[in-house]
């Protein structure tokens, strides 16, 4: 396939294929084994564990550079998944829930790695120019991956729950369909990803290394450590740690708990929703809302510069978590309250994530400027997989109301940390 086949033919199926994965792992698990009966201490726990290989994977990025080509990573990793999607479908099981998780690690390993290669791949096969050009079209289609993962597969489910009267029968057929999906768009990809990568640099898996390839692998892994090293040494890197594990405390904790709030019966403290009205609340409109915080976040930050930005965006990200503590207390009826609710606390999120990002990126900024933002992005996994997984148990002695007031009091790690991180931003 030449290499000068138009963009359009595969960027928005590789970045729509780069979300899918990661949804599903992180955000339909949750929603699977809560319908499946697993109790919400175990539940957060579980997948919130399933954080682990976006944590760590910037240790094995170096080997995707050096081991065969991009592309070949992007196929194998989507056909895994693909693999991974059936197998779920036949362990879908109240009785099978450590064999489901074994699958959804495996899930999550290929869906890690496939990031990696894709991301790589996009830089290799487009010069500057249409990187940038590009660049909202791979955002655009990786949030079309969010919904259609949050809000379309969860509604289908419901939807056969409801038609079928049978849970696991419903969530196994619903991913036996996203494993025919994942299969179709790994055969889109294997016909029109264009190969740009030559063999220089690249490790046959069938011959001896030669020189050349050792040569390259050395510099790559020497240039790897020294990305560690350099991250560690930069001024203040203390300090944004903090940051990037505390600024977002409060999402932290509840994002894990928010699926199973709304399913849970009234007199269990939940809202009572069924599947599908879940999938349409969290997955659609509060996807959307997100979208729509995320942009007008971007335009506001570039009019007013990160420094002055970083307090309205924090008290964004952090105070419209208290709507969920007033849904707990109040648990009302009208689903349309509880979508209004839901969309402006993920408009605040939205709103509130870009100066996260931008410190991040600022943060970076140096001679191993893609490397620190990957080891940045680790600790941006890690701020969400430590706290998720005392989460639930935390529900489960306190109840939602008490949950929620406790997220309400993680508030206040939020302030910390943007006040002292504020005064070490350039702009």
């Amino acid at each position: 396939m030449s290499n000068k086949l138009s963009p359009w033919w595969w960027i928005p199926t590789l970045y729509f294929a780069e979300g899918i994965p990661y949804f599903i792992v992180n955000v339909i698990s949750v929603t699977m084994f809560k319908r499946l009966g697993m109790p919400n201490g175990d539940l957060a726990m579980y997948t919130s564990l399933l954080y682990l290989p976006w944590v760590i994977k910037p240790l094995w990025s170096p080997f995707v550079d050096v081991i065969r080509s991009k592309r070949w990573w992007i196929l194998m990793m989507q056909a895994l998944c693909t693999a991974g999607f059936a197998a779920l479908a036949l362990s879908v099981s109240p009785d099978a829930f450590g064999a489901s998780l074994i699958i959804f690690y495996v899930i999550a390993f290929a869906s890690a790695t496939h990031d990696i290669a894709a991301d790589g791949f996009y830089m290799l096969a487009l010069d500057e120019k249409r990187q940038a050009a590009f660049v909202g079209i791979r955002s655009t289609f990786y949030r079309i991956a969010s919904v259609f993962g949050q809000g379309v597969i969860v509604v289908l489910a419901g939807l056969l729950e409801e038609r079928l009267g049978a849970i696991p029968r419903a969530w196994s057929v619903t991913l036996l369909a996203c494993a025919v999906l994942f299969a179709l768009v790994t055969l889109w990809h294997w016909r029109f990803l264009p190969k740009v990568e030559s063999a220089t640099g690249v490790i046959p898996a069938e011959e001896p290394e030669s020189p050349a390839a050792g040569d390259e692998t050395s510099r790559i892994l020497k240039e790897f450590g020294q990305a560690w090293v350099t991250f560690f040494k930069k001024p203040g890197v203390w300090l944004a740690i903090a940051f990037m594990l505390l600024y977002r405390l409060p999402e932290a904790f509840s994002v894990k708990m928010l699926t199973p709030f709304l399913l849970d019966p009234q007199e269990a403290g939940g809202l009572g929703l069924t599947t599908a009205q879940s999938g349409l609340v969290y997955g659609t409109v509060g996807v959307i809302a997100l979208t729509v915080g995320g942009i007008l976040g971007g335009l506001y930050a570039a009019r007013k510069g990160l420094r002055r930005s970083m307090w309205p965006m924090s008290m964004a990200l952090a105070l419209p978590c208290a709507v969920y503590l007033l849904l707990a207390v109040v648990q009302p009826a009208s689903l349309w309250s509880i979508y209004l609710c839901v969309a402006a606390d993920q408009f605040g999120y939205g709103f509130g994530f870009t100066a996260y990002m931008l410190y991040m990126m600022q943060f970076s900024e140096g001679k191993f400027k893609t490397s620190h933002y990957a080891i940045c992005t680790a600790f941006m996994a890690l701020s969400m997989m430590i706290p998720g997984l005392f989460a639930g148990w935390m529900q489960e002695a306190l109840g939602y109301v008490g949950f929620f007031i406790v997220v309400m009091i993680c508030c206040l790690a939020t302030v910390c940390v943007t006040f002292f991180a504020r005064q070490r931003c350039s702009s």
